[in-house]
This record gives C-alpha cells, sequence and structure tokens, in this order.
C-alpha cells in the first residue's frame, strides 16, 4: 500500500515553495518593462539638461528683484541648493529602494495605494507639467527672438507661436525614439554647460575690473517682507527643479542603482 507524502513533510514544502517560485516568476516574466538603452552619459545628460533649463537665465532677476540686496539673493540661492541636494538625495534613495519608472507617481502608490497616485498623475499631466513646458518653451522662443526686434518690443504672438511649436517638435523626439532623444539631450547638456561656463568667466571678468560696488555693502536695501522673501524661494527652487526626473525613467536606465546614486 502506497503511502501519500504528507503536505507538511520537508519534500512537500519545497515542492510548493518551488512552485510557488515557479509562479511568481511566471507573473514576473509577463510584467511590461521598458527597455534598458540608458546609460550613465546619457542619465547624467538628462538630469544636466533639465536642471540648467529656463530658470537658470530667467529665476536671478526674481530673486533679487523680491529680496531686494545682493547680499540676501545669495543666501537665498544656497538655502535653495541646500533644499534641492537634500530632496535629490531622498530621491537617490527612492530609486535604488523602488526600481520603478513613474518617479512620484511609483513613490506614492506603494506608500499610499492607486486613488492618490492616480489623482496625483492627473494633476501632474494637467497642471504641473503643460505649465513647466510652457514656462520654459516661451523663455527659449523669447531668447530666439529677440535678436530679431533689437528696438522693440518682442511680438507676444510671435513667441507663444514658436514656443507651441518647439513643444510640439521635442514632444514628437520623445516619443520616436529615445537614443536620438538622448543624443539631442547631449548635445544640448554641452551648450548650456558651455553658455553657464562663459556668464560665469565674464561675470568674473567683469568683477576683477573693478566693479565691486555690491560687495562692498552686500545687504544694503534688503527687504523685511516675508512674502517678497518667499516669493524668492520660489523662483530659487523653480531654477534648481528637475533633480527629481531621472526617477521618471529608472527601468530605461541599464544599471539604475548606480546611476540614480551617481
Amino acid at each position: 500500500m502506497s503511502e501519500t507524502p504528507m503536505l507538511n513533510s520537508p519534500s512537500s514544502v519545497t515542492t510548493v515553495d518551488n512552485a510557488f517560485a515557479v509562479g511568481e516568476k511566471r507573473e514576473s516574466d509577463k510584467r511590461v518593462c521598458m527597455k534598458k538603452q540608458l546609460g550613465l552619459l546619457e542619465g547624467v545628460a538628462i538630469i544636466i539638461g533639465i536642471i540648467f533649463g529656463s530658470g537658470i537665465f530667467v529665476s536671478p532677476t526674481g530673486v533679487i528683484q523680491e529680496v531686494g540686496s545682493p547680499g540676501l539673493s545669495i543666501i537665498v540661492w544656497m538655502l535653495c541648493g541646500v533644499l534641492s541636494m537634500v530632496g535629490a538625495l531622498c530621491y537617490a534613495e527612492l530609486g535604488t529602494s523602488i526600481p520603478k519608472s513613474g518617479g512620484d507617481y511609483a513613490y506614492i502608490f506603494e506608500a499610499f495605494g492607486s486613488l492618490p497616485a492616480f489623482l496625483y498623475l492627473w494633476d501632474a499631466m494637467l497642471i504641473f507639467v503643460p505649465t513647466t513646458n510652457a514656462i520654459m518653451g516661451l523663455t527659449f522662443a523669447s531668447y530666439v527672438i529677440q535678436p530679431f526686434f533689437p528696438s522693440c518690443k518682442v511680438p507676444d504672438s510671435s513667441v507663444r507661436m514658436l514656443a507651441a511649436v518647439t513643444i510640439c517638435f521635442l514632444t514628437f523626439l520623445n516619443s520616436y525614439d529615445v537614443k536620438l532623444t538622448t543624443r539631442l539631450q547631449n548635445i544640448f547638456m554641452f551648450t548650456k554647460v558651455a553658455a553657464l561656463v562663459v556668464i560665469i568667466i565674464a561675470g568674473f571678468a567683469y568683477l576683477f575690473m573693478g566693479n565691486a560696488e555690491n560687495l562692498q555693502d552686500p545687504f544694503r536695501g534688503t527687504t523685511g517682507d516675508a512674502g517678497k522673501i518667499a516669493v524668492s524661494f520660489c523662483s530659487g527652487i523653480f531654477s534648481y527643479s528637475g533633480w527629481n526626473y531621472l526617477n521618471f525613467m529608472t527601468e530605461e536606465l541599464k544599471d539604475p542603482y548606480v546611476k540614480t546614486l551617481i
């Protein structure tokens, strides 16, 4: 008479565990994943290209106008940089702990469930992302068209039309081919870095020529209005925005653990 193995015997437990493992592997194989085709240079180019966007060229004017003095303006920039660095370190930890594309959506989904994640994604698609893209597009268009109108105001219709065409063109590139987009991103990254280096060198040259009036009394004219200081922080934070965007494409990184931490 043959004996049926008990379910709680070691061999049967191992068999059941193996069955569950095979089932989980099959489920994981069916899961749709992004193609891993972004390397270290592409990841760095994406972050630098986004952070060195339109904000760095337009925000300094807003900060100095609100705070009223160069000294407080520098302090605001330093504090905004510290806040952005803390946020970037937190996102680096999240990116290695939850290696999923989607960024904020993926983390809210893991922490609070599907409804809050859906509401965030809905707001992002209809409010956050379109407004940010509109600001960047209008800034780019105004800088491109301004040389053609040296002695008069740039027509608003021309700026808006060029901004719309630029946003649609970049959207098409991102949808058409990731590799082509990353190549262009690399080119734009080096172009932006070169432009900022030229501006920094020109600033130091202007300073060493003896134009140091703002450093003699750097806090003269400082405002005491908390509301204006808060607005200056908004301008500074907007300039640093973009440090979390690499987490939106974690699954496309060839080595997300290393790339996100770097």
